[in-house]
Parts: C-alpha cells; sequence; structure tokens
C-alpha cells in the first residue's frame, strides 16, 4: 500500500463537519418546512439575547416566567429541526451507499 493511502473509513471520519454541513445545507434549500423552522429559530434568538447567552456562554442565567417560555418555544423548533436533520443524514447515507455499490458493480449479474 502507498504511503499516502488513506483508508475509506478515516477519510470519512475526516471530512465528517464538512459533509454534515453540506447536507443540513442541502436539507435547508430542499425542504421548505425545515428552512422555516430554522427562520422561526433566528427570529426567537434575535429580541432574546439570554438564548444565546444560555447556549454559548457559561456562569449562571436566571429567567422569568415568560423567558422560560421562549426558552421552552426555542428548544421545541430546535428538536424538530435537529430530528429533520438527523433523517435527512440517515436517508442521505442510504443512496450514498446504493450509488456506491452500482459504481462496483455490486449488483452485476453474471
Amino acid at each position: 500500500m502507498s504511503d499516502q493511502y488513506i483508508p475509506m473509513i478515516e477519510r470519512i471520519s475526516e471530512e465528517y463537519d464538512e459533509s454534515d454541513s453540506n447536507m443540513v445545507l442541502e436539507l435547508a434549500d430542499t425542504d421548505q418546512g425545515y428552512a422555516a423552522l430554522k427562520q422561526r429559530m433566528s427570529e426567537l434568538r434575535h429580541p432574546y439575547p439570554f438564548i444565546e447567552k444560555l447556549l454559548e456562554g457559561d456562569g449562571e442565567i436566571r429567567l422569568s416566567a415568560q423567558e422560560h417560555e421562549i426558552l421552552n418555544q426555542y428548544f421545541r423548533l430546535y428538536f424538530r429541526a435537529d430530528n429533520m436533520e438527523r433523517k435527512h443524514i440517515y436517508f442521505r447515507g442510504h443512496t450514498d451507499c446504493f450509488s456506491y455499490l452500482e459504481k462496483i458493480a455490486a449488483f452485476k449479474k453474471e
């Protein structure tokens, strides 16, 4: 084997973050429901900076009852979007696998 050869699993692992990001962008471009969820999440973050502080910061945060409900809304949207992403990636993996099997002629009858 060549010194330049990198096993497929290692290559996929190294490129996973970029592939994951590309698939999420693809989902946003092709699924209006997903794009709307992401837009609503963004709309909640802008007027309520405590959401970003909670997600990105550290330290103590105190929420009013209204802020708590807004945060619950945000997380409901987040989990719906996350489920859509996971489903898209799952089926995309199947599609890629099937394409690869066709490419290597795994279905070729002799």
